[in-house]
């Protein structure tokens, strides 16, 4: 029997910004939710050229962000732990942390589940979770392949119709290194985080 919904959210987060925000608030009234749950990466991969913040950072940013969300929570599953992480084993670890009697719902864009034959253990994936995909402009999945390799997918797979916006954490990074504004694209607090911490300069 479930007791609870529950959306996981992950990625670098690196900075959390209002895309990120958007898409956990729309799936939680959407499905609905009773909470959602954030799992900040313990370590984003390596992008020359592109300054990065540091774990403790981007968890503390994340938490700034979510203060006003009582539904909004984090989970620490990757941090503490030592890479490569992988989704799936992801879900793995936060199942043992939300118990056996809760439904997890796994937040992804279109471009996520467009590649996700690349990704570890696709099917047992699916065994964890169902998946929540948001729209993005101008992506498509063709779910034919995803269908012949993963038999059950579409009953898995959930699309969530939802406000476009285009953010994204390296676009934020970029204007913060030259000195451009990110004001109305990340919450005030953790712009001022990045402020006062010099981040990504």
């Amino acid at each position: 029997m479930v007791s609870e919904r529950i959306g996981l959210l992950g990625g670098t987060f690196d900075p959390i910004h209002y895309g990120h925000l958007l898409l956990a608030e729309e799936a939680r009234q959407a499905i609905p939710l009773e909470r959602v749950v954030f799992a900040p990466a313990g370590q984003p991969p390596h992008k020359l050229g592109e300054p990065h913040a540091p774990p403790e950072h981007r968890l503390r940013m994340l938490e700034l962000a979510l203060a006003d969300q009582p539904a909004f929570s984090i989970s620490r599953v990757d941090l503490d732990r030592p890479g490569p992480h992988y989704s799936v084993d992801m879900l793995r670890l936060v199942h043992q942390e939300v118990g056996p009697n809760a439904e997890l719902f796994f937040l992804m864009g279109m471009d996520s589940l467009a590649n996700i034959l690349t990704w570890r253990e696709p099917a047992r994936l699916l065994e964890l979770c169902r998946i929540i995909v948001a729209a993005r402009p101008g992506v498509y999945a063709d779910m034919s392949p995803l269908r012949a390799a993963l038999p059950g997918i579409v009953e898995r797979v959930l699309f969530l119709s939802m406000p476009q916006i285009e953010i994204s954490g390296a676009d934020l990074r970029r204007r913060v290194a030259s000195g451009r504004s990110i004001r109305y694209q990340v919450p005030e607090t953790v712009r001022l985080y990045i402020e006062e911490h010099q981040l990504y300069r």
